[in-house]
Formats: structure tokens, C-alpha cells, sequence
């Protein structure tokens, strides 16, 4: 007889303790719960800015809850770039940036800064306000030799002394700079943005350029009189990391990087420098946003085209493996001319990757078996080198090339002498002394 509420074991089956089965049921949910949470866990990357809330402050470290599974931390160096003002401004509970130093250090701490953090977004801010051309109110906070320094979004800001307004010119009396400048420190400025450098660490303002007449009705003005395609003369006014900023009848329009030159450049300022004149070529308005796509390179002529004259679809060419990936690999021909072959084009067997068949370094014959001289891409082929379907066109250009050896072949003999005849004497003009004396 069984008590209240006692479940049988199941005919046929194997009866296991209850606590037994209830354990290894929670065992089972406890784990998959643990991987399920780990899966979904946004653990932090060295290098990215989050946004965090201040869990304490102390002394000595400041935790900052940033939504991973363990609070970061500000300490050492970190904490100590930070001014006594900045560290009585924070408060627990306090939504702030952090920059991510390291995801875990010896004790496996997340490692964070505060100063990081402000000084990238301050530098995202300021790109920004280059490509809208803003006015931006500030204060002069010191000076040297060349000009002023103003700070904008807590970055320290030059103005050349040639981007100094006439009015604040006609001011700076003396001969030194502190007879100039000094009186000027705490005075407020307005300025623009007129270049850029990240790396350098170097940011140009002007104050000239944040002139009080309205660049917006100017603006207004030109992108109804510029027409697409049409080229005009210019003057560089800033520069970039992703390109400059070209005036073009009062307004500012932009060349891409990419638009400045045929050639790679890593830097608008190896072609380019501030007041510079120039030809550009309008390839882009939009009326809607007022931003006029400017191209220097369009002027020029396309290198590309010329070089890739001396070659023909079904050439067969000489190449050096450069490059490989997943969708093929690139082949040098000659200077910095590199073709594709597609990896349909390496084997005639199926391949998963161009390793399987070729390394860097390979140097390979190979049929061109496509040319875009707008987009600049040559299509090379490994496996059609020997293609039936380009016979007749190989034996053709082997032909010509026999024919152009053996009509090189018959020049040089017919400028030899011929047998039994006595060569030229230079120092008779061609005659010998039997000529000379029958003459």
C-alpha cells in the first residue's frame, strides 16, 4: 500500500532516488542558464567608448558599471590625468563615456578612462564641425610665437597668426609675442574649423573664415549658378583627413581623397596645402543638403588608360603572385598595374582557396581575359593559359613575332660586308688606297 501522494516508479524502468533525479534536473538548467547568459553577455573591446554610470568613487579608483559582466575601472595613470576639478565633478549614479583601455589586466579588471573617451568624442565633434563649416564661440586661453591658442571641445586649437582677424590685428602692438598676444588671453573668439589632423594631434581654426555675413545665403547663391561637370578655379581652405575643402566662387565644396589624385595618397596634404589655387571639376550637387562633390583627378589624365593600351583580351602575360583571398588572387604585371583572377579562373578542378594552388611570390603565366580601363581591373586566367578557344590568336601573335625576329635578322646581315669584300676604311671615307689611286 502506497502513501498519499507517492508516484509509482514506471513498469520497465529503472527507479532512481527523487533527490538524485531533482539534482541532475538542476544541474542541467543551472548550465544551460549559465551558457545562455555568457552567449549574451557584450563583453568590451580595447579601443571602443562606452557609456557607463558611475557605481563609486574613492581616492584611489572609480568604478563604472558598463553593462558587462563586471564594473571597470579608473585607477593609476588613468585617474591621475584627471584635474581635481574633474574628479569632484563626478557623482555616483553619474551617466558618463569611457574609453576602453583593456578588456581585462592582471587581476581581470576592465580598464577604463575618462580623459580618453572626452578627447576622441572631442575630436569626432570637431571633424564634424569642419565638414559643416560651423562658428564656434570660444575663448582665447593662451598664445605663441605664430598666434593664438583657443580651446574648442577641451582640445587646445591654433590660430596663425595670418587667420587672425584685421580688427584684432590692428590691436597687437609690439615686437614681441606677449607684447601682441598677452592682453588677448581670456578675450572671447569666434572661429572655424579649417583643418584637421588626428594623428598630428593638430587642429587649425580661423577666425578670419567665421566671418559675421551670412556663408549660408552665399552658399544658397552659388549651388544655383554651379552646373555638374563644369570646371572652375578654386582656393584649398582646409584640409582633412578624408579630403579638402575647395572655395569655389564663395562657397566651400569637397574633394574626397580619393578625387585628389591618380595616385595613392594617404594625406590631402601630399598634393595640397592651405591657400593653394586650383582647377576642379564640379561632379556632385545636392541642393537638398547644400554640399557640392568636387575632383581634381578628373582633370587629369588617367595613367591607367595609357598603360593598359599594350595589352589586349586573350594576351598571354607573365605575372607575380601579390596577394591572396578568398575570392582569388591579384597578380603584378608590371609597376603597379595588378590584375584578378577570379578563383573560377586558378584550376579547373574546384578549389576553396587560392592556396591550395599559389603562393606569394609565384611568378605565373596568365591570359587576360578582361580589361576595364574605367574601373581600372585587368581579369586574368590561370587555367585558360592553354585554351583551346585562344590557339588561333597565340599563333598569330607567335607568328608576328617570328616575322619581326627574322626581318631583324635580315637587316643585320645586309649590313654586314659581304664575302671578299674589304670593309670600309674610316680613314679614307669608305675608299680604299686601289679606289683612291684608280680614281
Amino acid at each position: 500500500m502506497t502513501e498519499p501522494n507517492q508516484t509509482l516508479p514506471a513498469q520497465g524502468s529503472d527507479p532512481k532516488p527523487q533527490g538524485e533525479q531533482s539534482s541532475n534536473s538542476n544541474n542541467l538548467t543551472m548550465e544551460s542558464l549559465l551558457k545562455e547568459q555568457e552567449l549574451n553577455i557584450d563583453l568590451p573591446q580595447a579601443g571602443e567608448i562606452r557609456k557607463g554610470h558611475i557605481a563609486s568613487v574613492t581616492p584611489s579608483q572609480i568604478l563604472i558599471s558598463i553593462g558587462a559582466k563586471s564594473e571597470g575601472l579608473v585607477s593609476g595613470k588613468e585617474l591621475e590625468q584627471l584635474s581635481a576639478k574633474e574628479r569632484e565633478a563626478l557623482e555616483v549614479g553619474q551617466e558618463v563615456y569611457v574609453y576602453v583601455v583593456s578588456p581585462e589586466d592582471a587581476n581581470g579588471n576592465v580598464v577604463l578612462s575618462l580623459k580618453r573617451a572626452q578627447e576622441q568624442i572631442s575630436w569626432d565633434n570637431v571633424e564634424k564641425m569642419l565638414e559643416e563649416s560651423n562658428v564656434i564661440e570660444s575663448k582665447i586661453i593662451g598664445f605663441n610665437k605664430g598666434g593664438l591658442i583657443v580651446s574648442v571641445e577641451g582640445l587646445r586649437g591654433f590660430v596663425p597668426s595670418s587667420q587672425i582677424s584685421a580688427i584684432r590685428r590692428m590691436q597687437s602692438t609690439g615686437d614681441t609675442p606677449e607684447q601682441r598676444w598677452q592682453k588677448m588671453v581670456g578675450q572671447p573668439i569666434s572661429v572655424r574649423v579649417i583643418e584637421v589632423d588626428r594623428e598630428r594631434r593638430r587642429l587649425i581654426l580661423s577666425e578670419k573664415a567665421a566671418t559675421t555675413e551670412t556663408r549660408q545665403s552665399i552658399k544658397e547663391r552659388v549651388l544655383e549658378e554651379l552646373q555638374e561637370g563644369e570646371v572652375y578655379t578654386g582656393r584649398v581652405t582646409s584640409l582633412a583627413n578624408f579630403g579638402a575643402f575647395i572655395n569655389v566662387n564663395g562657397a566651400d565644396g569637397l574633394v574626397h581623397l580619393s578625387e585628389i589624385s591618380w595616385d595613392h595618397i594617404e594625406h590631402p596634404r601630399e598634393a595640397l596645402e592651405v591657400g593653394q589655387e586650383v582647377k576642379v571639376k564640379v561632379i556632385n550637387i545636392d541642393r537638398e543638403k547644400k554640399r557640392i562633390g568636387l575632383s581634381i583627378r578628373a582633370l587629369l589624365n588617367d595613367p591607367w588608360k595609357e598603360r593598359l593600351e599594350k595589352y589586349s583580351v586573350g594576351q598571354l602575360v607573365e605575372g607575380v603572385i601579390t596577394r591572396l583571398t578568398k575570392f582569388g588572387a591579384f597578380a603584378r604585371l608590371e609597376g603597379d598595374i595588378e590584375g584578378l583572377i577570379h578563383i573560377s579562373e586558378i584550376s579547373e578542378n574546384r578549389i576553396e582557396h587560392p592556396k591550395e594552388v599559389l603562393k606569394e611570390g609565384d611568378v605565373k603565366s596568365l591570359r587576360v581575359i578582361r580589361i576595364d580601363p574605367e574601373q581600372h581591373r585587368i581579369g586574368l586566367s590561370l587555367r585558360k593559359v592553354d585554351s583551346a578557344a585562344f590557339a588561333d590568336k597565340d599563333f598569330k601573335l607567335m607568328t608576328a613575332e617570328l616575322d619581326s625576329m627574322e626581318h631583324e635578322e635580315a637587316v643585320k646581315d645586309e649590313s654586314k660586308p659581304s664575302e671578299g669584300q674589304d670593309a670600309p676604311d674610316a680613314s679614307t671615307g669608305g675608299m680604299t688606297e686601289e679606289t683612291s689611286e684608280t680614281r
